[in-house]
């Protein structure tokens, strides 16, 4: 499905305001250190998916996902006062698993070539093979 300029633009302020109000009015202690990865609204506007990560565990980053879709209605009042639309979507908030699983790939990749750098120092051969 084409991606509309307009809904593209409602998703990267949703995107902004929440993460302000998130910042300035929520003082739950599961929710530090959460950041706002990616929204998407519904084509009617109705719904809106907001995807989020952290640094922390999964565990703790599964608490703050519950602490913030408990917080919606009280989010979602403040993006109605601060955004200038009809209808405010309806807030679901995700774990975004993406930024997880490339920092636990490039942990892998890591770990992969200094073990290979170690069995060619072992090997004597500097990492090049010498089948000839």
């Amino acid at each position: 499905m084409k991606e509309f300029p307009r809904k593209l633009r409602i998703n990267t302020q949703l995107q902004r305001e929440l993460a302000a109000l998130i910042h300035e009015e929520l003082t739950d202690p599961r929710i530090a250190g959460i950041s706002i990865t990616h929204v998407e609204a519904s084509p009617d506007l109705r719904n809106a998916t907001i995807l989020v990560s952290s640094l922390k565990s999964d565990e703790d980053l599964a608490k703050g996902v519950k602490a913030l879709n408990g917080a919606a209605p009280v989010l979602r009042r403040g993006l109605g006062g601060r955004l200038k639309l009809r209808r405010v979507p309806a807030l679901s908030f995700r774990a975004d698993a993406q930024l997880r699983n490339a920092d636990r790939l490039s942990v892998m990749i890591r770990d992969a070539v200094v073990s290979d750098s170690g069995h060619a120092r072992d090997r004597g051969d500097g990492g090049e093979s010498n089948d000839s």
